[in-house]
């Protein structure tokens, strides 16, 4: 790996996250030498994935490069790689460009998408978790619009301009209302020769409610949004089948569709090696302690997603979401240097701030501790709060111009199709 020696303990950390980045900041320039490993040499700001997914954004405004990240901080190395495994005996993992030996390792792989077992979904939908992932539903909406233009067969049109959307989380929600905005307004001035009754936006929820992570309030407030734009919001759904073509659900419910696309969960993304009982089954995540050490070893931590601490007060675990992972990772910065030090560790203590999502122009829903609020202003609330979460000042200008235009313009600038997408059959 070419990692130069050092008479710094040596602390790895896997995936540049959330919490992988944060962790990196706050123990740069410290006593130690950092080395982060990352498949991707870019960080991800998965929040607004929908957008790129949608037209509206392009994926250089939401990924920002983890050596720009680590550049200013000296004694810090990054490394474009796969981890493979780990060998805790040794102090020592296995990449796919060589192996790296540790004092401390920080495991931040966070999740990939969860198919509960069903390989027709696997097969034919698509997932949204990755950048590339996004840009694939983005050519496939374009193409898919594209195509319908040339059909005859208006049952073969209504195939493919029916986009299938299976979860009714934050996830799901804002993309319904991003792909409702496409139809609303890109699809009359775009395509004359379309008609945009044709095109049906389909939300599929497990529960009985959307956002069901989310205050009651907030659910009748995204429900009700959903269904001004024109979505169609289906709970106590769950897919059985999907060949491509056609839809089928545990209900009586079957539609055809060219397009489902999966928001319907995510697991724990973890590394081979360590023990088998320190991963919680079905959450696929590491079991830590309070200080986000791994169960049975003093040197391995996990935060962010991968990462299962139970307290009192979040007896599963805290929500797979960005602020544990943040927060996490800056309290692990500070805890490890006083860990080297010899001091006394600080037990974590999540601060919750609150949850938010968007369902399109003017129309979000935010809980906070204390109160809850929908419509324009949450929107905006919405809006300020990533905009000021994404990492680097020019990814924030690009996307503050590009939600002006937007916003002024009622229309989405990102509909290009640069790669485009081949379903199989």
């Amino acid at each position: 790996m070419n990692i130069p020696q050092s008479n710094y303990p040596r602390v790895v950390i896997i995936g540049g996250g959330f919490a992988g980045i944060n962790f990196a900041r706050k123990i740069a320039n410290k006593n130690v030498q950092v080395v982060l490993i990352d498949k991707r040499n870019y960080h991800t700001f998965q929040p607004l994935l929908y957008q790129v997914s949608s037209a509206g954004l392009e994926p250089d405004s939401i990924a920002y490069p983890l050596r720009k990240i680590l550049k200013k901080h000296k004694n810090t190395f990054f490394r474009l790689a796969e981890v493979e495994s780990i060998d805790s005996e040794k102090n020592e993992i296995t990449t796919s460009i060589g192996n790296i030996s540790y004092d401390y390792l920080v495991i931040a792989t966070g999740t990939k998408t969860n198919y509960f077992g069903n390989k027709s979904i696997e097969t034919h939908g698509m997932p949204m978790k990755k950048v590339p992932q996004a840009l694939n539903i983005r050519s496939l909406i374009l193409q898919n619009f594209e195509q319908a233009a040339i059909t005859h067969d208006r049952e073969a049109r209504k195939a493919l301009l029916n986009f299938v959307i299976v979860g009714g989380g934050p996830t799901g929600v804002e993309l319904a209302g991003a792909i409702a905005e496409l139809k609303n307004h890109i699809l009359p001035r775009d395509y004359r020769d379309l008609i945009p009754e044709d095109m049906q936006i389909y939300l599929l929820e497990g529960g009985e409610r959307v956002l069901p992570t989310m205050s009651e309030h907030a659910s009748k407030k995204a429900a009700k949004f959903l269904s001004k734009l024109g979505v169609l919001v289906h709970c106590n759904t769950f897919v059985k089948n999907y060949d491509g073509k056609k839809v089928q659900t545990n209900l009586s419910l079957e539609l055809q569709s060219e397009t489902l696309i999966w928001a319907a969960g995510v697991t724990g993304n973890p590394v081979m090696g360590l023990q088998a009982d320190v991963l919680i089954d079905r959450a696929n995540r590491y079991k830590v302690n309070e200080y986000s050490q791994i169960e049975g070893y003093n040197n391995i931590f996990a935060l962010g997603d991968i990462s299962l601490m139970q307290t009192d007060e979040y007896p599963n675990g805290h929500p797979q979401v960005a602020q544990p992972a943040i927060q996490q990772g800056v309290l692990l910065g500070k805890n490890l240097i006083r860990l080297i030090e010899g001091k006394p560790l600080k037990k974590f203590k999540y601060k919750d701030k609150g949850s938010m999502a968007t369902v399109g122009r003017n129309k979000a829903v935010v809980d906070l501790k204390h109160f809850r609020f929908a419509g324009f202003f949450a929107w905006f609330v919405w809006m300020f709060v990533h905009l000021m979460a994404l990492v680097g000042f020019r990814n924030r200008v690009i996307v503050f111009f590009n939600w002006g235009y937007n916003y002024i313009n009622f229309d989405k600038a990102a509909r290009l199709i640069i790669r485009p997408f081949k379903k199989l059959n």
